[in-house]
């Protein structure tokens, strides 16, 4: 294959005839799999990486193994279609497949009995239906190469299943406890990790820890998927964290109540908050969509994580003051 340096792109281009209809359907679906976009007919898109070749270059195989025809090409769009548009495809696939698992999420909380009256036979069936939406979850996290918006709502969502079974499962299983957070003097100093990739909920509850729990507090962000937490750390908003979601609550509200700050002007943070993780309008404060559109401008120019969050506390630090004041 001619090497190009530049190019940031795989294309895969095949030549399969319309029928028999099966091998075009059975390659489509491989290359759906592997997180490919069509720019055109029968012309297939995907970042370029060793991954991503090694990809393009089984599925070519089976192509030509079948009689049919295909070309890999490193490519650099240069006139049409930009390389902002191609990730727009890409994002808008994901998005597809983040709201099909947040669908199915929604429909879990809403037929799950409450945490209170959940029999082991309705734990057991939410556990299943929760470790299948899971396992999609990670797949489609694996393919999604440039951080489509939809992520967050569906992981909110598996957040929400997961809390409800903890809940469930404290009733019954006597080693299940919620930490003990009456002495502060145990958080202090800690390392405190969440997912990569931080928005809403997570920069507020990193400011919210930083400023009101632990002013020594460190951060680290790391990826879901292999992670496995070191004896001193602890989470917030992951799944199976020390903080996460309860509830209705997202992890600032939690985190709130959990550590008693009892403080007005934090209690209209949260509802803020709230309503802007969860996807919801159960406050309706007038400050919302400012917030919203400032916290959106700090993710799109700034991708390192850090740095997000030290431009999301000063966001929040104005935004106590205004409430303080208020």
């Amino acid at each position: 294959m001619t090497q190009c340096l530049d190019g940031k792109w795989l294309l895969l281009i095949h030549q399969i005839p319309p029928k028999p209809g099966y091998l075009r359907v059975k390659i489509w679906r491989k290359l759906q799999a592997l997180g490919a976009v069509a720019i055109k007919n029968s012309v297939y898109v995907i970042p370029r990486n060793e991954q991503t070749l090694e990809d393009f270059q089984w599925v070519l195989r089976e192509i030509v193994q079948s009689g049919a025809e295909a070309s890999i090409c490193v490519a650099s769009f240069v006139d049409g279609l930009t390389d902002d548009q191609v990730e727009s495809l890409f994002r808008s696939a994901r998005d597809a497949d983040y709201g099909q698992i947040t669908d199915e999420a929604k429909a879990v909380l809403d037929t799950a009995p409450p945490s209170a009256s959940m029999t082991h036979d309705d734990r057991s069936e939410v556990e299943t239906a929760l470790t299948r939406l899971k396992k999609r979850f990670s797949v489609v996290v694996s393919l999604d190469f440039f951080g489509a918006p939809g992520r967050e709502a569906a992981s909110t969502f598996l957040e929400q299943i997961e809390f409800r079974l903890a809940e469930a499962r404290s009733r019954t299983d006597t080693g299940t406890k919620e930490l003990d957070t009456s002495d502060l003097t145990r958080f202090r100093g800690r390392t405190w990790v969440t997912r990569r990739g931080v928005y809403v909920d997570r920069i507020a509850c990193a400011w919210l820890i930083r400023r009101f729990i632990d002013p020594d507090a460190s951060f680290r962000f790391v990826s879901e998927r292999g992670y496995r937490p070191k004896a001193e750390e602890l989470r917030f908003d992951m799944f199976e964290g020390e903080f996460t979601h309860e509830g209705d609550l997202c992890t600032f509200e939690a985190l709130v109540r959990r550590f008693a700050v009892r403080d007005r002007a934090l209690a209209e943070i949260g509802k803020i908050v709230h309503d802007l993780d969860l996807k919801e309008a159960k406050f309706k404060r007038p400050e919302t969509a400012g917030v919203s559109a400032l916290l959106d401008g700090i993710v799109a120019s700034r991708k390192p994580d850090e740095a997000r969050l030290e431009r999301g506390f000063a966001l929040f630090d104005d935004l106590y003051e205004f409430f303080r004041r208020k």
